[in-house]
């Protein structure tokens, strides 16, 4: 890794992969495309910052990046409510934000991942787009045309005779990141973000954070039971929901 590109890189885990990857030795430099300004306390001398607003049509800032060895994009949001609850035109604006941003950036930057040059390329999904997940109806659905999307295009690097692969890192809930208004706190992400800097470098395809811990038995229980499961999601995201309206 030489030069890296953090898409969403001004607050929450693009932050703190930025920050770790500037960081090494062997970065020289971290360009990070963000619509948020970043803050002063985050400032790195190796970090180059360009305010960019992914829903615009024009993405033609991609093409100035194009000496990058490294693309991690992060950028995204969601809104914890019931489906019947949220406005007609969140619907299209989360696509937009958090799916369609994704394939164009990552079609600017194909040929790299085509090419036998080792380009470490990944995408924030998340473990919502891998089962239904009730007051997340939305945001699930974004994630889960990510997580299919990234599985299609691997197969076809593969058939192609690449080496190069998208890693699909889908975490549960992230603590220290502005998501559903958190706030962002690097030293409580940078583990995370080490790990997955280092499944980067080792050009996997998929890594969800408490896999064995968490997660590999959630996916079972959804795999026997969807409806049951859903269930259960949605009891837990109720309790969750009443719990922020109390603060």
């Amino acid at each position: 890794m030489r030069k890296a590109l953090v898409v969403g890189g001004a607050n929450g885990i693009g932050l703190s992969i930025a920050t770790e990857l500037a960081n090494r030795d062997d970065v020289d430099k971290v360009y990070i495309v963000d619509k948020a300004s970043l803050s002063d306390e985050y400032a790195n001398e190796k970090f180059e910052v360009y305010q960019f607003d992914l829903t615009q049509e024009d993405y033609s800032i991609f093409d100035r990046f194009q000496d990058v060895d490294t693309l991690m994009v992060t950028a995204g949001f969601g809104r914890l409510a019931l489906f019947k609850d949220v406005d007609e035109s969140m619907i299209p604006q989360s696509f937009n934000v958090n799916t369609i941003p994704v394939m164009r950036i990552i079609k600017r930057f194909y040929h790299k991942l085509e090419s036998q040059q080792d380009f470490y390329c990944g995408v924030m999904v998340s473990i919502a787009g891998f089962m239904s997940s009730p007051f997340f109806s939305i945001y699930a659905a974004t994630k889960a045309a990510l997580k299919v999307f990234i599985e299609s295009v691997n197969v076809e690097l593969l058939k192609s005779g690449s080496s190069n692969q998208i890693l699909n890192v889908s975490p549960g809930s992230l603590k220290g990141t502005s998501f559903t208004n958190g706030k962002t706190d690097i030293s409580v992400t940078a583990p995370m973000a080490q790990a997955i800097i280092a499944e980067l470098e080792k050009k996997t395809d998929l890594f969800i954070p408490q896999y064995e811990e968490v997660f590999k038995t959630v996916l079972q229980r959804y795999q026997d039971d969807f409806r049951k499961e859903g269930a259960h999601s949605y009891d837990y995201k109720l309790e969750r929901v009443n719990i922020l309206k109390k603060e």
